[in-house]
C-alpha cells in the first residue's frame, strides 16, 4: 500500500474500500462547496457509487497508469489528490484535487500537492507534472502559482460547468525547473 508523510498535520494514503463511506461523507457535507467547480461530484450519490470510484482508482494503481489517494489532515479524511495517469513514454502526469469546505484554508492542499511533485521527480523519475483548473476557481489556482508552475495556455471552453462551457487555465512544471519553495511559502 501506499502511504506518504507530507509533515505533522497531513498523511496521504491510498485509499481503500473501507474508505468509501467517510469519503462519501466529507463529500455529502461540502457538496455545494465542491458542486461550484466539480460538477460531475454528483453523479457520486450513494456509498456504493464511491466504492466504485475508489476501485477505479485502485485499478488505475494497480496497472501502473496513476492513483487517487486520500488526504488525512490531524487523522481525518480532508479531500483527495492524485495523478490522473502516468504516461511512462512522455515522462508526465497531471494532478486533480478536492478539498473538504471545512478544511480550506489551512495550506492542506498546497502541502499535499508539493509533496505530490516532489514524488512525481523524486520517486517516479517523471519530467513534467501538470494541473488544470478552470479559470474562473481563484482558490484551485493558487495551488499551482504557490509552488512556482507556470501557466502556460487556456484552453477555451474545454470543461462543462452544467450548461456552461468554461475555460481552463493548464499550468505546467518540469522537473529541470523545479525548485522547492522557502520554508513558509507553501
Amino acid at each position: 500500500m501506499f502511504s506518504l508523510r507530507v509533515d505533522d498535520e497531513i498523511e496521504l494514503g491510498l485509499l481503500e474500500d473501507r474508505h468509501a463511506r467517510p469519503l462519501f461523507e466529507l463529500m455529502e457535507q461540502s457538496r455545494e462547496h465542491l458542486r461550484a467547480w466539480l460538477p460531475t461530484l454528483g453523479n457520486l450519490k450513494s456509498v456504493a457509487e464511491v466504492e466504485s470510484f475508489i476501485k477505479e482508482a485502485l485499478q488505475r494503481f494497480a496497472n501502473h497508469n496513476g492513483f487517487q489517494v486520500g488526504i488525512w489532515y490531524r487523522g481525518e479524511l480532508a479531500g483527495i489528490i492524485g495523478y490522473k495517469y502516468w504516461d511512462w513514454t512522455a515522462g508526465q502526469t497531471e494532478l486533480a484535487y478536492l478539498l473538504g469546505q471545512k478544511y480550506t484554508g489551512r495550506g492542506i492542499m498546497t502541502r499535499a500537492a508539493y509533496q505530490l511533485v516532489e514524488y512525481a521527480f523524486n520517486d517516479l523519475g517523471l519530467n513534467r507534472v501538470e494541473i488544470r483548473c478552470a479559470t474562473g476557481n481563484a482558490t484551485s489556482r493558487a495551488v499551482p502559482e504557490r509552488l512556482g508552475f507556470t501557466r502556460e495556455v487556456i484552453l477555451r471552453q474545454v470543461f462543462r460547468k452544467y450548461d456552461q462551457l468554461l475555460d481552463l487555465a493548464v499550468y505546467g512544471m518540469l522537473a529541470g525547473d523545479w525548485q522547492r519553495p522557502e520554508a513558509g511559502e507553501q
